[in-house]
């Protein structure tokens, strides 16, 4: 079958990295595309926000199923169009995504399921979101209600900084995505990326991983969206992962069916394992990234049947299998991430990286001039590798990166620190 691949970035080239390898597929088209996935397929210049251009789009190329990987169509309805011209499609409803296009949405049915998560208010104006702030011990947690890419949560260690991003919220700082603000208690523990297939009904657990979301070494300095991940997660143990499908993830499958707005896509859980078990920090729903790129590497079975499964309801007898070995990826970002990125330097030597045994790079922000390749965004490449343990791919990962001719790069020199700590520790 023919397959539009919605999307851009590094976990897109994950995506269709997986689903060339589908003995399913005839033909794979990407929009927009990058530079490393126009190697995997046909890149097209579609404006996506233009259901009516996706639509006429699909219809011309003879496509049978579109994967839509960014969380912003998602939100916007573009499943909700290609459900009404019967396209058949991977991505939740725009109601159903609610749960990541609300924070608010998510806690309120976190608290009518019972779903454990940490205590929390929503406020429309910076007075009441303030008197709160006052009865509440920090530090605390204040984010943006909407979609703001990544940068509308601040995690307020004084009084005066959470009111700060109180004022900053209702100010403007984010748009429309600050309209509405949730502040949240604070969560001590250990997080985790934990993905689950949903079908509406039922839910299959995929494998687990871990991110690092703050630029430098050592957790430090600002956050974004990921300067690296690795699977599977040591801490996500056999025991964490049945609490995590039974206390949080079926509930929610089951609340958002009652609701009349059944999940159908991939539901990340952003987690706290904390001394009480797991709780909930936020939802996505779509493949994260960097996650994906892990996620992918370790994934034996067919990606494509699987999201297939997905949207025709079959789940229950469908399943996934998983590589022992563990997967790591480092984030390669431009010198000015997560601020403003150096874009248009040249990056060389890919060729004899990607050549390293059990090494895969996935581009997440380039594109081609002519022979040369430019970094095209903030985080640009993701070098990934399977070793044996978190460590072995850790050090086949980095020793990768070593062969990249990239002036304009950075990266975090301890991606998995605390699994390799865990592994030199016994356990």
């Amino acid at each position: 079958m023919n397959v539009l691949l919605i999307g851009g970035g590094g976990r897109e080239h994950a995506l269709a990295w997986a689903l060339s390898a589908s003995p399913l597929l005839t033909k794979l088209y990407a929009a927009p595309g990058n530079a490393g996935i126009a190697e995997l397929a046909e890149c097209v210049a579609l404006n996506v926000a233009d259901h009516g251009a996706v639509q006429r789009f699909v219809a011309d190329k003879s496509i049978a199923f579109v994967v839509i990987g960014p969380e912003a169509p998602l939100v916007g309805g573009l499943s909700d169009a290609l459900a009404a011209a019967g396209i058949k499609h991977f991505g939740p409803s725009q109601a159903a995504s609610q749960l990541e296009g609300s924070k608010g949405f998510t806690k309120d049915l976190c608290r009518e399921a019972n779903i454990p998560t940490g205590a929390y208010g929503r406020f429309k104006d910076a007075a009441s979101a303030t008197a709160y702030l006052a009865a509440q011990p920090v530090p605390i947690v204040v984010k943006a209600d909407g979609l703001a890419a990544g940068k509308g949560v601040v995690v307020a260690t004084t009084r005066a900084e959470a009111e700060a991003a109180v004022d900053a919220c209702f100010a403007g700082a984010f748009g429309a995505a600050g309209a509405e603000v949730v502040i949240e208690e604070f969560l001590e523990g250990e997080e985790a990326s934990f993905f689950a297939l949903c079908d509406g009904t039922t839910a299959l657990a995929l494998a687990t991983a871990q991110d690092h979301k703050r630029v430098g070494d050592d957790d430090t300095g600002p956050n974004t969206g990921g300067m690296g991940a690795y699977s599977p997660a040591p801490v996500m143990t056999p025991q964490l992962v049945s609490r995590t499908m039974d206390e949080i993830i079926r509930p929610t499958v089951a609340a958002m069916a009652a609701r009349g707005t059944p999940f159908k896509g991939v539901l990340f859980a952003g987690l706290m394992i904390t001394k009480d078990g797991p709780k909930l920090i936020e939802y996505n729903v779509r493949f994260g990234d960097p996650e994906t790129q892990v996620l992918m590497m370790r994934l034996t079975s067919d990606l494509l049947a699987a999201m297939l499964a997905t949207a025709e309801g079959t789940l229950d007898r469908a399943s996934v299998t998983w590589r022992d070995d563990a997967a790591l990826t480092v984030v390669l970002a431009a010198k000015g991430y997560p601020g403003t990125p150096e874009k248009g330097t040249e990056i060389r030597g890919l060729d004899v990286a990607r050549s390293l045994a059990g090494v895969q790079i996935f581009h997440a922000g380039t594109r081609r001039d002519g022979d040369r390749l430019l970094a095209d965004g903030g985080r640009v490449l993701n070098v990934t590798a399977l070793g044996a343990t978190v460590g072995e791919a850790q050090e086949r990962a980095y020793h990768a990166i070593a062969k990249i001719d990239w002036p304009g790069g950075f990266c975090r020199s301890d991606i998995g620190w605390r699994a390799v700590l865990r592994e030199k520790a016994g356990g």
